[in-house]
């Protein structure tokens, strides 16, 4: 047991606290070494009580919601993993109005679980987010999208945690959303929750979108198998896939990660995969896709550990 896993063990106790736990349990590529601490905090206090251990005693830290975009490198994580998913989820109605209401919700609660309060509520203009694996808080920061809709197109304000430890709220233009970018991309910076705004619907009209955009997704995207989702962001002015499956890649494997066979711009772990054969396929898929179209593929996929 590390020293700093005994302190958090002192200060959390032993219920919030893992101590060299597999990563490949906690990412949706199922694949990874050990951290040396995994936390999963019950209050956004928690949060910041544990950052500050980890400055005081100079250890990494990390923010995870439930690692839908996350490769762990083989070797693992020295230092501290936090996971936000599930724990830190609660959704409020802030105002209800004829046309349109307003909604807050924490950084880790499930994109699929605010999608089906928003149902519930009939408020559209977040159907496209209901299949994306992932939590508030990752979304926000990659400003995810699908089927010509983003996050930024619902958020209204973004409340965060800076490096100085304190809590401070964005405005959407604070945030400076582009595609698959957010200031708090660029700043490093912790998203806490969200405000969102979304227009009054049709319930049914709502269901209905909802089944369709699943529906297609699942007809489109390896979703029998691990993977972190599109692998690539898309170039300018092409698709990455096409560029992928063009050079000729469909299928291409190298161990047990591979090129799906259903989508070109997913890398998939077809049961054993290690995350040095994930970062080999990605590295190699971006030579041949340089070599053969001129285009400098940008991974999506963040990579962490040793």
């Amino acid at each position: 047991m590390t020293d700093i896993g005994d302190l958090f063990i002192q200060v959390f106790g032993h219920d919030a606290v893992y101590i060299d736990e597999p990563m490949k349990n906690h990412t949706s590529f199922k694949i990874g070494g050990s951290t040396d601490v995994l936390f999963i905090p019950k209050c956004v206090d928690d949060i910041k009580r544990a950052i500050n251990i980890c400055k005081e005693n100079n250890t990494l830290f990390y923010i995870v919601g439930n690692g839908t975009n996350l490769l762990v490198k083989d070797n693992g994580y020295r230092g501290v993993i936090i996971k936000i998913a599930g724990s830190i989820s609660n959704i409020t109605s802030i105002e209800k109005g004829e046309d349109r209401s307003i909604i807050y919700a924490e950084s880790g609660v499930s994109l699929a679980k605010l999608a089906g309060y928003f149902l519930e509520e009939s408020l559209e203009g977040f159907e496209f987010a209901s299949g994306i694996p992932g939590t508030l808080g990752g979304a926000i920061c990659m400003n995810a999208g699908a089927y010509g809709s983003e996050m930024g197109d619902v958020i209204m304000s973004v409340d965060i945690l800076d490096d100085q430890g304190n809590i401070t709220t964005l405005s959407k233009s604070d945030m400076n959303f582009g595609y698959r970018a957010s200031a708090a991309k660029e700043r490093n910076i912790i998203i806490l929750g969200g405000t969102l705004e979304l227009r009054v619907g049709n319930k049914e009209s709502i269901k209905e979108k909802m089944i369709v955009l699943n529906r297609q997704r699942s007809e489109k995207q390896p979703l029998d198998l691990p993977s972190a989702g599109s692998t690539f962001k898309r170039p300018q002015g092409h698709f990455a896939g096409k560029l992928i499956m063009d050079s000729g890649l469909k299928g291409f494997s190298i161990g047990s990660a591979q090129v799906s066979e259903k989508h070109s711009g997913f890398v998939v772990n077809k049961g054993n995969a290690t995350a040095e054969d994930v970062i080999n396929l990605i590295d190699h898929i971006k030579d041949m896709v340089n070599k053969k179209n001129n285009v400098e593929l940008e991974q999506e996929v963040i990579i962490i550990g040793e």
